[in-house]
């Protein structure tokens, strides 16, 4: 029940009215009042247009169950690719949510508070959807059509506004609580509360208080069937049975590699000492140890939210109102995984090495004279398992007047908006130069198994500290305005004007131990193992800005057109903490291109009936590169997935490990002219239909067409290294400062790829008929297509996990069933349908899948289709008390089986970016007005 309410109750005004179904002259009217629609600058009677727009109302939002603002876009079937919070497990995410609009991206969604911008949490436009209380939302309207000529370079795929309750005269108070059946882990719970004081109408003021806090506890993979196996997983395909194997190499007791003048050779002292590897989650695999990282990660984060949300409208005379409205969230995402693994550099003359490794390579007739060289894969349990606390602290503050004067509608609004994350080491993170010590002292032994006194040992070496912090501010000024001007044969042409300035600012603070070698504190050494090492820090800044102007006209009775056009312009990035390709601080310098062009959107909405509504759109857009992609230094950007050697021949074939996980090196593109980044363009168009024969019975498709060109990416590491002949020149020696020796990378900096392509149709169909209502909306995707090169294949996700690790669901759907028993109580079913795909394509040289003969096989199989069904009762006992109890995925379905090896938070046997690994949960809301 999303637009088409919308339509319906305006075709329904304007008929009663006797004024058919041209909006323009329902404007003259006193008693209608005129709102601005997201994707229109021009507030007019709440009506249907040319654009599609799914708006959701608060008991929308309600009947979906969800507790969280990411929670509630990812019930949208429209809504694909967004980051959830598993992928924050394994150390990425970095505690973000975010919104995708038809899988083009998070970066090409524009998400908007009130109409207005709000800080991303990088340097882009992408938002922390974490950072909004869903409390404080009062409905959530969704462009699905590049809005770029509206709003901004950046909207391309579309705009997510989120509206705040205003107005609001009494006191709410909302309790919620949501738990799996299967135990307490993953529950959530909620509490609300929000004043109101003044009626704007009555008493010319307003002020809105609101505050909510929000929890949610971990769920560990432990705590399912379907993913305690973790990286040692069995299953049936095709009637015939395989295992999913997918371990490291770094493990505990250590695995050591020797180099000399024979092939290099990897075992594990202790196994050959002892015939058994003795540590839980490891177990044997010929003459080494291998580690079950799977098996002990979380599949959600805990999470915990403060949010204040403050709002004020004051009268200024008849015609002038002034606005204020601040926000305020605290957001920690705490994400617990695997313990550090990392391979270190072992002195073949230590103590340690006679003592350990010397009767290993006795054992296996090597003579240990002739080593070399030798490293350790080691995987450091005693210092338990990795955690972070990622505290997000969200500031938002925008004030303005709004009123009419000369005939015109004005708005000028301030907006100062900033976000600071800050990653904290909790736990399992290590010194590596206090690691070195107590192995040089003895008094920490990685060949034995973990025992208390080798915890008691390890801890001094443990790391409590914040490893980073990055602070996103935008301050924009806002100007616009509309009226009518001249009288067409509809009705009266409206013409809106606006323009707007912002300035942006990035900043990315890694501590001393993070930066490692890179410090710029003098004769550092130290890095964290089980960390990112090597950053080096950012300090850019930007400034835009941007002119519009939309024009509506109604060529004749029920025909309306609209075009928009607007002209942007970015200042190259000023860079204050500017490193050359040593890592060496040099002078600040600017960097990349300027950039600017002129964007348009032309629509129409026509309306040969009472009951049919006939759209189309095409426009166009450009992107700005993001800060980050020009000017971060290139440095440790973490570790491969397991891969066989990329080298073949030439000076780097020494630095080749064999099949293990190799180092990554990320940087931006801090070059001018033809060399550096070129703005992404794109083409949008979209052609519908709202079909209403009845009052019970409204229809609606919209066909959509994305086309980008130049987009800006970085190269997947699975493309990399399964391509290594094509991509020799990213493959670099690079020092690591954990091995202490210089190690094989691979570089993955962004580059433009040829161009990509998006098309798909939405549906909205909802039929009405003796208090049963049945809304059926879904997105069919028929494109989503990615060219590298140009001289590469069109390579498409959808319905298969495509080389970038991404899938696009073929079909969503979703079926929402309310049945009005009386005034007081109803009920709802919801059914969410997503379609199978074709799952990750795994090899024999991935290692990855074992059949019954225990030999590593090809296999390409097919995720099932994926069908959850949720069930609420709403009882109103009064009118200030209302319960609401549900079940979500009522016949507790279990994610799909998938083989996926990369891509997400390691979470094995499923992916967790694409199925809810709660299972069915029980949930109960109990809300107060007074």
């Amino acid at each position: 029940m999303m637009r088409e309410t919308i339509l319906s109750r305006s075709v329904r005004l304007m008929c009663m009215a006797g004024l058919g179904l041209a909006a323009q002259p329902l404007l003259a009217q006193d008693n209608i009042q005129r709102v601005e629609i997201t994707g229109s600058a021009i507030k007019r009677v709440a009506i249907e247009g040319a654009l599609p727009v799914q708006a959701l109302s608060k008991a929308q939002i309600e009947q979906t169950g969800a507790t969280t603002v990411a929670d509630l876009v990812a019930t949208l079937p429209s809504m694909q690719g967004f980051v959830t919070s598993a992928a924050s497990i394994n150390g990425g995410g970095g505690g973000v949510q975010t919104a995708s609009v038809h899988a083009i991206g998070t970066g090409y969604t524009l998400v908007l508070l009130n109409g207005r911008r709000i800080a991303p949490y990088s340097s882009g436009s992408a938002v922390n959807l974490a950072s909004i209380p869903l409390s404080a939302v009062e409905r959530v309207e969704i462009l699905t059509d590049g809005a770029s000529a509206l709003y901004g370079s950046d909207a391309i795929a579309g705009v997510v506004n989120f509206i705040l309750k205003k107005n609001q005269t009494d006191a709410n108070i909302e309790l919620t609580y949501n738990r799996p059946s299967k135990g307490s882990a993953g529950a959530t719970s909620n509490v609300a509360v929000s004043k109101g004081f003044g009626d704007l109408d009555s008493d010319g003021y307003n002020v809105l208080l609101a505050f909510s806090h929000d929890t949610q506890k971990e769920l560990n993979a432990s705590d399912r069937r379907f993913s305690a196996p973790g990286g040692v997983h069995p299953f049936e395909e095709a009637g015939k049975k395989y295992s999913l194997y997918q371990t490291s190499s770094n493990s505990i007791p250590g695995n050591v590699t020797v180099r000399n003048p024979n092939p290099q050779a990897m075992f594990n002292p202790s196994l050959l000492a002892t015939g058994t590897c003795g540590a839980p989650n490891t177990f044997k695999v010929d003459n080494k140890c291998v580690y079950n990282y799977g098996a002990v990660v979380e599949l959600l984060p805990e999470l915990k939210r403060d949010g204040l949300f403050a709002s004020t409208n004051i009268r200024l005379g008849a015609d002038w109102t002034f606005f204020a409205e601040g926000l305020y969230s605290k957001f920690t995402s705490t994400a617990r995984y695997a313990s550090p693994a990392q391979p270190l550099s072992l002195n073949i003359n230590s103590a340690l090495y006679k003592a350990h490794v010397v009767p290993g390579l006795v054992k296996l007739g090597i003579d240990p004279a002739s080593v070399k060289s030798a490293t350790m894969s080691l995987r450091l349990v005693d210092a338990g398992g990795r955690t972070d606390d990622w505290k997000t602290d969200a500031k938002h503050l925008a004030f303005g007047v709004q009123g009419t004067q000369w005939g015109w509608d004005l708005n000028a609004a301030y907006t100062h908006s900033e976000s600071t994350a800050a990653d904290h080491a909790v736990a399992g993170y290590v010194s590596s130069d206090k690691l070195d010590a107590l192995m040089a002292a003895g008094t920490y032994n990685p060949f034995i198994v973990p025992t208390a006194e080798t915890r008691a040992a390890l801890a001094g070496a443990v790391l409590h500290q914040q490893l980073d912090e990055t602070r996103s501010k935008i301050d924009v000024l806002n100007l616009r305005g509309s009226r009518e001007v001249f009288g067409a044969p509809g009705g009266a042409a409206m013409l809106a004007l606006g323009g707007d300035f912002l300035r942006q600012k990035y900043v990315y603070d890694p501590s001393a131990i993070t930066m490692g070698a890179n410090s710029l504190q003098p004769n550092f050494t130290d890095s964290p193992i089980g960390g990112v090492q090597g950053g080096l820090p950012t300090d850019a800044s930007r400034k835009n800005w941007g002119a519009f102007a939309e024009l509506v006209v109604p060529v004749m009775k029920g025909l309306e057109l609209t075009g928009d056009v607007r002209y942007d312009s970015y200042d190259a990035v000023r860079d204050r903490m500017n490193f050359d390709s040593a890592g060496n601080l040099v002078a600040p310098a600017v960097k990349g291109n300027e950039a600017s062009k002129t964007t348009y959107k032309l629509a129409a909405a026509w309306r040969p009936s009472d009951s049919l509504l006939v759209r189309a759109s095409y426009g166009t857009g450009f992107k700005a590169p993001v800060m980050t992609d020009i000017t971060n230094a290139l440095q440790g950007g973490g570790n491969a997935s397991a891969h066989p050697c990329p080298i073949t021949s030439g000076p780097l074939l020494p630095l080749c490990a064999g099949n293990t996980e190799y180092n990554l090196l990320s940087g931006g593109n801090p070059f001018s002219g033809a060399a550096g980044l070129r703005p992404e363009t794109s083409k949008q168009s979209s052609m519908g239909l709202r079909f209403e024969p009845s009052r019970n019975l409204s229809l609606g498709l919209d066909f959509w067409n994305v086309e980008i060109k130049d987009q800006i990416a970085k190269l997947p590491e699975n493309e990399v290294f399964g391509n290594p002949a094509r991509y020799m020149g990213l493959f670099v020696s690079f020092y690591d400062p954990i091995q202490k020796q210089n190690v094989l990378a691979a570089s993955l900096t962004p580059f433009n790829l040829s161009k990509s392509h998006y098309q798909g149709i939405d549906w909205d169909h909802t039929y009405r008929s003796n208090g049963l209502t049945f809304n059926w909306t879904g997105t069919y995707m028929k494109r989503a297509d990615i060219q590298t090169l140009p001289t590469d294949p069109v390579e498409s996700s959808v319905g298969r996990f495509d080389s970038y690790n991404a899938v696009t669901f073929r079909w969503i759907s979703k079926l929402m069933t309310t049945w009005k028993q009386s005034d007081r109580l109803s009920h709802a079913l919801t059914g969410v349908y997503k379609s199978g795909y074709q799952d990750m394509h795994v090899t024999a040289a991935n290692f990855a899948i074992r059949d019954e003969a225990g030999n590593f096989v090809t296999l390409d199989r097919k995720v099932s289709d994926y069908l959850v069904w949720d069930w609420q009762t709403r009882f109103k006992f009064n009118a200030n008390l209302t319960l609401t109890g549900g079940i979500k995925n009522l016949f507790d379905r279990e994610p799909p089986f998938s083989q996926r090896i990369t891509g997400g938070g390691n979470q094995m046997g499923f992916d967790a970016r694409y199925a809810d690994p709660l299972g069915r949960q029980l949930y109960l809301v109990a809300g107060y007005k007074f």
